[in-house]
């Protein structure tokens, strides 16, 4: 079964070109398999065996990598010797070892609880032309957790609107172009529509939020103005911590989304992310979320009143 000069890196890379994956997945198990050659070539490796297999997976553990990153080398090694085998090309040495405990990610940032988001939404002066368009942008990112970068994008005649939908089309990450779309409702419409009343607008190929600065008015939003306009109305609403970002407003939407009942699925879908397991990491946000609600320190705390 053994070819007579086995060659990891070769028979890496004939692997990698066989998988149906996206091409971020590609550069993933690339860096992964590169990483293993490179590893076993400093440790004199010719031909890999079980105890290789035992070797490497210790030098991850020992070594600062992250679970996260541990787990995602472990899976693209076992998967590489698994298509050996099935390929006859080399046995699988990596059959029966387990991959590399994975634990729940958090994200880095926290998202805002209800209270926070009512209190926020509440903030926003809706007397002026810039209070009425924060209050569209603000709301649209906790109702449907649409990137910065989308709306950014987003022109006014990328709402679409019929008797079955109401939506607005953005460009995916990493898409050439606008294929996918948020749902919207009415409370995430209205206050857009109220917006655009206020506005002098020429054509709908218009930004659908503009620049209200002299030097851009009219123009679009950069994204770094859309999270610097966010994080002074989060202050505005006394939210400030360095651990809540205009991108926590994405992150609440998939919390809140998955608190009232939606399916990781579905999550996954509404916030087009490419795979589940990054879906799965509000899991870990919800768990941060009940750590404190249902702190023991403080019952402790409680108890020795």
């Amino acid at each position: 079964m053994k070819p007579e000069a086995f060659d990891l890196v070769k028979l890496s890379v004939l692997f990698v070109s066989s998988c149906d994956i996206s091409p971020g997945s590609r550069a993933t198990y690339k860096n992964a398999l590169l990483r293993f050659c490179r590893w076993c070539e400093s440790s004199d490796v010719k031909e890999p065996a079980r105890q290789t297999i035992l070797s490497y997976k210790l030098w991850l553990d020992t070594h600062g990598f992250s679970s996260f990153t541990k787990s995602t080398y472990m899976v693209v090694v076992r998967r590489l010797f698994s298509w050996l085998e099935e390929n006859d090309l080399y046995p699988d040495v990596s059959k029966g070892i387990r991959g590399a405990k994975r634990y729940i990610k958090s994200h880095q940032k926290d998202s805002l609880s209800i209270k926070a988001v009512q209190n926020l939404l509440a903030s926003v002066d809706g007397s002026s032309l810039i209070g009425v368009r924060d209050f569209a942008i603000v709301n649209l990112l906790i109702r449907t957790g649409v990137r910065l970068k989308e709306i950014s994008l987003a022109t006014i005649n990328d709402i679409e609107i019929n008797e079955n939908q109401m939506r607005l089309w953005v460009y995916g990450k990493g898409r050439g172009g606008k294929d996918e779309f948020v749902v919207l409702t009415k409370e995430s419409l209205d206050p857009i529509r109220a917006y655009l009343r206020c506005r002098e607008l020429s054509n709908s190929s218009e930004p659908l939020f503009a620049a209200l600065s002299n030097r851009n008015y009219g123009k679009t939003m950069s994204t770094f103005a859309l999270s610097k306009m966010v994080k002074r109305r989060l202050r505005g609403a006394g939210i400030d911590s360095k651990r809540i970002s205009a991108h926590s407003l994405r992150h609440t939407f998939g919390v809140l989304a998955i608190k009232a009942g939606a399916s990781l699925y579905d999550v996954q879908l509404a916030m087009r992310h490419s795979t589940p397991g990054t879906t799965e990491i509000y899991l870990g946000d919800i768990e941060k979320i009940k750590r404190a609600e249902s702190s023991p320190e403080k019952k402790v705390r409680d108890l020795l009143r």
